[in-house]
């Protein structure tokens, strides 16, 4: 390296992302998002993860040009993995790292006290949701953070801390959205889908968050469905085969679509005639987000930051969390609604505009030059 191009070296500001996997989530999609857009002419990215099994994303990112760090924790209390966090940093002259999970932020800030680095987290839930050990540990180490950024108004009022905190929206990649000719059929070709048939689709991992047994339970008690009617799960987790049991115990296995994790949901969206969120607690979910930015109606529960982005009734449907009926009653106003379905398909475009993935980045990247040691 020549000296001219050293001190160019040393005159970007060296960021690590930390967070506790990079397998297929909203977060996660984040930190692709992230490392596609963050200008390298000013900043020196880098990424570290704890668990070695959740490594969805690592080629993605790295086909960036951005290091990724396996820390090799099999659980964030295992702590030898801050070790090699503190070496990573010193040795790879970072100025800021930016946190993206409570445990492994908290943990992080207490092996590296001091001013350098400076900490950056994200918050992406609401603190009342996290278990009383890491809201303790997150209390009391969230001093040690520079600034802290919230996913959504809701997140940013849960916050008890005097640490500054910006609320940062994020958003879709415009690039990935997958709209136009022949995208509807070509999504329901790669789910083996019917193509008249009206589908139900949703995205996220099985966990009790996202309360997909509410959601089957409500598919399963829409009235008059067709026969050919679709319900599409995209995602693993934990609970899968309970989900499953449930569908078998509600009669509706035949008509409830498990494609697993993909690496192709932009273009798999077009295939579903409304978008279903029926999570328990939220942040500001992403797949929502990039649902409406395809144009599909969305119905989502009114929790978290769910209400910042749709308006009920003008750019989707909001329902309680937790009440089947009352999902399914929304569910069957969409898919029965021509001309509603398509209304809110096109307003739910017009309002994820508004949120911008690019634009997201542009603002943390103000405030990394804000905070850099």
């Amino acid at each position: 390296m020549t000296l001219e191009a050293g001190r160019s070296e040393q005159a970007r500001t060296g960021v690590l992302m930390l967070t506790k996997g990079l397998g297929r989530g909203g977060t996660e999609r984040l930190l692709v998002g992230a490392a596609r857009h963050l200008d390298r002419a000013r900043f020196r990215l880098e990424v570290a993860y704890l668990l070695p099994w959740k490594d969805a994303f690592v080629a993605e990112i790295e086909a960036t040009g951005t290091p990724v760090h396996c820390l090799n924790a099999p659980r964030p209390i295992d702590l030898g993995w801050l070790r090699t966090l503190r070496r990573i940093v010193h040795e790879h002259d970072i100025d800021i790292v930016h946190t993206h999970m409570p445990l492994p932020a908290a943990y992080a800030r207490l092996a590296m006290p001091g001013r350098r680095p400076a900490f950056v987290h994200t918050e992406h839930n609401m603190w009342s949701r996290y278990r009383l050990p890491t809201r303790l540990a997150n209390q009391v180490t969230y001093g040690r953070n520079a600034r802290a950024i919230a996913v959504s108004d809701q997140v940013a009022a849960t916050i008890r801390s005097s640490v500054p905190v910006e609320v940062i929206v994020h958003g879709t990649d415009p690039s990935l959205v997958v709209t136009g000719e022949g995208a509807r059929e070509a999504a329901r070709a790669a789910l083996d889908l019917p193509a008249t048939a009206r589908v139900v689709g949703t995205v996220g991992n099985f966990t009790a968050k996202k309360d997909q047994a509410t959601l089957l339970r409500a598919f399963a008690s829409l009235p008059d469905a067709p026969a050919d009617t679709r319900l599409v799960l995209v995602g693993l987790g934990p609970l899968e085969d309970t989900l499953r049991g449930l569908a078998t115990e509600l009669g509706i296995a035949d008509r409830v679509v498990w494609p697993g994790s993909r690496d192709d949901v932009f273009a798999l969206l077009p295939a579903f005639d409304t978008f279903v969120l029926s999570s328990q607690f939220e942040g500001l979910p992403i797949a929502l987000l990039e649902a409406m930015a395809t144009g599909v109606a969305p119905v989502a529960t009114r929790v978290g930051g769910i209400p910042e982005v749709i308006t009920d009734g003008r750019d989707g449907l909001l329902v309680p969390a937790g009440d089947p009926g009352a999902l399914a009653a929304a569910l069957g106003k969409v898919l029965d609604d021509d001309e509603l379905r398509a209304d809110l398909g096109r307003q739910a475009a017009v309002r994820a505009g508004e949120f911008d993935l690019v634009h997201a980045v542009r603002r943390t990247e103000a405030l990394y030059e804000a905070v850099a040691p």
